[in-house]
């Protein structure tokens, strides 16, 4: 270790240890360069001056430039420190003229390496990513610079704890602060790093090594083609370029840029459902998914990666154009083995990473100069901190990068072996596998067929046991928890679904049923062998918040595993194990999601659903009976998500087996489940069919549950479609079994229903349904529930002309939904900015609807935006501004008769009527009136007393304007029109009364 006096840094040297950073650049230098050429000359001629003299004043040294940004070094902290702040003091107090600079300023220490007169290592990648967070005049500090600044700042200063947030690049967190002294700016926008932007890139793990010309390459051709799809074999880093090159874009896309992975999709018809979840959206009854999400990306400047498209490449290739036909500032970045091969394609395959030549003559200091080798040589110090490359290995890993043809993956699998192979071992287990392949024109063979040697050679130097983990693990899609993996891939194999728990899994043994190998995995083996995977890179360690270390495969070496484990005869014993343990963690699930743990579990399955999913599909040639159970103990979770449609498909597809034709219990639940989810959709008629063939079966069984489930089904169904005197009686006998079984979440639910739509023609009557179904959610712990109860009781207390308590029950049911973290709350912003609206603050009313408006279209719900139209029709008309009032109830009228929801219709007609009273057209009020009064009658939807009060009041004014002929006759004609006829009316213009 080398010691220099505090704040000096030695002439003509460079120190490694504990080195503090200071980097700085201008920001918006280059639209300051195209707005004032000349000015910026002299500008950036000060600029360099008041850096260098604060730098060199306080013993720090420039070591590099580049533009106008400034890498200096100090070997004290505190010292760096007060050039910085120097440094903006002179900055902020100079006469600048036309062209203004800010400088922004990051700060951070640590140990590197020097050569060449310059600097490398990780602590520079960090402190160029933390000066790129902030702006200009901000001073950022990392968490170890403050912690050696601390007790030595300058007077009047402080630093101010911005918290953690994620850096480009870097995996790791950062706890930034942030200097503040007085005379200078100290407050500044949002920092500029992932957690301000958004998006979903994953944190990387690893660093990112070479590829500057790649990353050039594909950010240009981004700028200037819509889509730009990466192509190459297996193994070349396409992903982990494509995360890159998005990284660094992340300024430049205003509405975000969204990772969609599709690996673990085998059904072309996921990649929607996977788009969707990815940006959050919800289904809308009436409009397919891709509408959706063509609506929500028409108007945004938004990038989508689609990663790993290879083997869905003809649906992929149509959902492309289909977006960027219809989403103008739309750019596609996909990453396939092959081109999409659509119109607008720009394919850039990418290469291997740049290898040294095989002959020998190489020395640690010239290897350095390949990107194969240095990332060899980053993931070997990773896995093995002692290793070093010098002069004697520096051949043999040329050798090893060389017969890898550079390939990232393969080189990382090569390097992971540095904890037990010298580099010269491992190039010769390298020569002896690949004789064959390096025999004749390298060239000539698939890029594929190197990987999978390079896998072959992997997999043979595991042990046995390691061998028959690995395949069984394949059997997982998308990931898995270390109890999935003892439960499925262990010899000791039994699931209960009754003593599954979240926090720990207990199974009692029914049978057992061991596998066809000679080596038995015992569970108390699986989580040393799986750290041995872990630790040999063919197993990677999720990082993510949840409550439970989850585990994946690369999707090269799944594969590569799951073409092993078909070479044996536990294949379908395996699959079987995978549907029944995801069976057990359903049904366990299940009453969870009434419950106070709810979103803990909605987590869980969401880690879960591309194993669920392809258990379902397993389920379908093998066991459809457990493929029911499976989907229909998912129900609340498709209904949670708003993925009802996903739902739907798996209980039809297994619904139209042979095998689901039994009546038995299980095809009963089915059948309630999917019409379940057919009433979410508002689909009644199909609703109305499963469940009555569900209750006849319950009933057959002596299943009271089942009966009082289906019962409710069969009622709301009815009731839905305006049949509410068979309906009902139903709903009502419902309620009374599910009371008579003690079954308290049955209740809450009907009763529920019974005061949010059943009755709520009736106010007072729905309000005592509602409440009671409030107490018990609230006895039973569910907080979801307890938040839905409230914003019904907020309607129902509305309709009533309570505001304040309405006011009151909405806002509480708001905080509720938010301390859930449901971000889809637009019901309740609609219904607060109608309340609004009712008591006369237009202004209050409109920031309601704005911003009801933006949640409903995040979250997909295409159609909560044609009630605020009408809402906003009706303050546009109270001010007196017609044509506005006119076009947004004509426009909500539309999307209303396109989900076919008749009261909708009848609502904005009734405001076109009171457009007709303000517009002294006293028949066309009377004509639209009587309409919407016989729509109203026919389904059963009688005004609320505060709305009836608005008509009555409206209707006398156009009474006292006609003889009663007249408006007998208006009224005659507005009840006889048909709603295509009514639609058409409403359109055309009036100026003479009628």
């Amino acid at each position: 270790m080398i010691n220099f006096p505090t704040g000096t840094f030695p002439t003509g040297t460079f120190p490694t240890d504990s080195i503090t950073f200071l980097f700085t650049d201008i920001q918006g230098s280059t639209q300051l360069w195209e707005k004032h050429p000349e000015a910026m000359k002299v500008a950036l001629a000060r600029h360099d001056a008041i850096l260098r003299q604060a730098i060199e004043t306080h013993g720090g040294h420039v070591f590099k430039t580049v533009g106008d940004a400034f890498y200096a070094a100090f070997t004290s902290a505190p010292a760096a420190l007060s050039a910085a702040l120097d440094a903006q003091r002179a900055l902020h107090a100079e006469s600048w003229g036309e062209a203004v600079i800010k400088v922004r300023m990051g700060l951070h220490t640590g140990a590197v390496e020097a050569r060449d007169n310059d600097y490398f290592g990780p602590p520079l990648n960090r402190v160029a990513r933390l000066m790129a967070a902030g702006h200009g005049g901000q001073v950022l500090l990392s968490a170890v610079t403050d912690e050696l600044v601390r007790g030595h700042l300058p007077p009047d200063a402080e630093l101010r704890d911005m918290g953690e947030w994620r850096l480009k690049d870097l995996s790791r967190l950062e706890h930034i602060y942030q200097l503040v002294v007085p005379g200078l700016p100290a407050d500044f926008p949002p920092l500029r790093a992932l957690d301000a932007i958004r998006t979903n890139l994953p944190a990387q793990l690893t660093s990112f090594v070479g590829r500057e010309k790649e990353i050039n390459a594909v950010t240009r051709l981004i700028a200037t083609n819509r889509l730009v799809t990466l192509t190459g074999p297996g193994g070349t880093g396409k992903t982990r370029l494509s995360l890159r090159v998005a990284a660094d874009l992340l300024d430049t896309f205003g509405n975000g840029v969204w990772f969609v992975e599709l690996a673990p999709l085998a059904d072309p018809a996921l990649i929607v459902q996977t788009i969707m979840n990815t940006l959050g959206l919800r289904e809308e009854s009436g409009y397919s998914l891709l509408e959706i999400i063509t609506d929500y990306l028409r108007a945004k400047n938004a990038l989508l990666i689609l990663d790993n498209c290879e083997h869905l490449i003809e649906a992929v290739a149509q959902l492309a154009e289909t977006l960027l036909q219809a989403c103008p500032d739309l750019r596609l970045l996909v990453s396939s083995r092959e081109a999409l091969g659509i119109a607008g394609e720009t394919p850039y395959r990418v290469p291997s990473l740049a290898i040294p030549n095989a002959q020998g003559g190489h020395t640690a200091e010239s290897i350095l100069n390949y990107e194969a080798a240095r990332l060899f040589i980053e993931r070997a110090k990773a896995v093995a901190p002692a290793f070093t490359v010098t002069d004697e290995n520096a051949s043999a890993i040329a050798q090893v990068c060389t017969r890898l043809d550079g390939i990232p993956l393969a080189i990382e699998l090569a390097a992971a072996r540095v904890k037990i192979l010298k580099p010269e071992q491992i190039a010769e287990r390298l020569n002896d596998r690949f004789r064959l392949l390096t025999g004749g024109s390298r060239t000539a063979l698939p890029r594929q067929q190197t990987l999978r040697a390079l896998i072959d050679w992997s997999y043979d130097l595991l042990s046995d046991s390691e061998r028959i983990l690995l395949t069984r693990l394949s059997v997982f899609a998308g990931g898995w928890t270390l109890e999935a993996a003892e439960t499925v891939c262990s010899d000791q194999y039994s699931v209960n679904s009754d003593q599954y728990s979240v926090d720990s899994n207990q199974y009692s043994v029914d049978s057992n049923q061991s596998l066809s190998t000679e080596h038995c995995l015992l569970n108390t083996d699986i989580l040393d062998l799986l750290m041995q995977l872990v630790n040999k890179s063919l197993v990677v360690v999720d990082a993510d918040d949840g409550p439970e270390t989850r585990y994946r495969m690369l999707e090269t070496i799944r594969q590569y595993s799951r073409d092993k484990l078909l070479e044996t005869d536990d294949g379908t014993q395996l699959r079987t194990r995978h549907l029944d343990y995801f069976l057990a963690l359903a049904e366990h699930a299940e009453p969870e999601l009434s419950g106070p743990r709810v979103a803990e579990w909605l987590r869980r399955l969401d880690a879960d659903l591309d194993n669920m999913r392809a258990a379902l599909e397993w389920s379908l040639g093998q066991n459809v009976q457990t493929g029911l159970k499976l989907t229909a103990a998912l129900m609340q979770y498709w209904n949670a998500h708003n993925d009802m449609h996903e739902g739907m498909e798996w209980l039809t597809l297994l619904l139209r087996q042979p095998d689901a034709a039994t009546r038995n219990l299980t095809r009963a639940k089915a059948l309630t489940a999917l019409s379940f989810l057919f009433a979410a959709q508002l689909e009644n008629a199909q609703t109305q069919k499963m469940a009555e063939e569900a209750l006849t079966i319950y009933r057959e069984l002596g299943d009271k549950h089942g009966e009082a489930f289906a019962l409710y089904m069969l009622g709301s169904a009815l009731c839905g479609q305006d049949d509410y005197a068979t309906g009902r009686p139903l709903v009502f006998e419902s309620l009374a079994l599910y009371r008579k079984l003690n079954d308290k979440i049955g209740v809450g639910e009907v009763l529920s229903a019974l005061g949010n739509f059943i009755d709520d023609h009736d106010p007072e009557r729905a309000r005592v349904y509602m409440t009671e179904s409030l107490e018990i959610a609230r006895e039973l712990g569910d907080s979801a529930g307890v938040a839905a109860r409230l914003s019904n009781l907020g309607r129902i207390a509305y309709r009533a002309g309570d505001y304040a308590a309405s006011r009151a029950q909405l806002t509480e049911s708001l905080e509720g939904y938010r301390r859930l973290g449901r971000s889809d709350t637009s019901f309740i912003i609609e219904s607060l900015g109608e309340l609004a609206l009712r008591e006369g603050n237009y202004d209050e009313a409109r920031k309601y609807f704005e911003e009801g408006i933006a949640l409903a279209r995040e979250s997909g719900r295409i159609a909560s935006n044609y009630w605020i139209f009408s809402f906003l029709g009706f303050i546009t008309l109270r001010q007196g501004e017609y044509a506005h009032a006119r076009k947004f109830f004509l426009e909500a009228q539309q999307g209303f008769h396109k989900t076919g929801l008749k009261i909708g219709v009848a609502y904005t007609m009734e405001g076109l009527a009171s457009l007709a009273v303000a517009q002294n057209q006293p028949q066309r009020a009377a004509k639209l009136f009587a309409w919407a009064d016989m729509i109203r009658e026919l389904v059963a939807n009688a005004r609320p007393p505060v709305e009836q009060a608005d008509v009555d009041r409206e209707l006398a004014m156009v009474r006292s304007q006609l003889d009663e002929s007249t408006f007998a006759a208006a009224q005659a004609e507005g009840q006889s029109m048909s709603l295509e006829q009514a639609m058409e009316y409403a359109k055309q213009t009036s100026a003479d009364g009628g």
